[in-house]
């Protein structure tokens, strides 16, 4: 992924395959925009697990 910060990706890769368990073959087959949206969709699950 040119152009976007690798560190970044690793990031968002570990995040969603720990608490969705997604291999990392299918996380990164993901466009960006979806990734940030499970992302987001796995913040607010812990959110509402922590009492947020």
């Amino acid at each position: 992924m040119a152009g976007y910060p690798l560190e970044d990706l690793y990031r968002e890769v570990a995040f969603i395959a720990f608490y969705f368990h997604w291999s990392r073959a299918d996380i990164l087959n993901l466009e960006h925009g979806e990734r940030q949206h499970w992302i987001g969709e796995i913040a607010d699950l812990v959110r509402g697990e922590l009492g947020e």
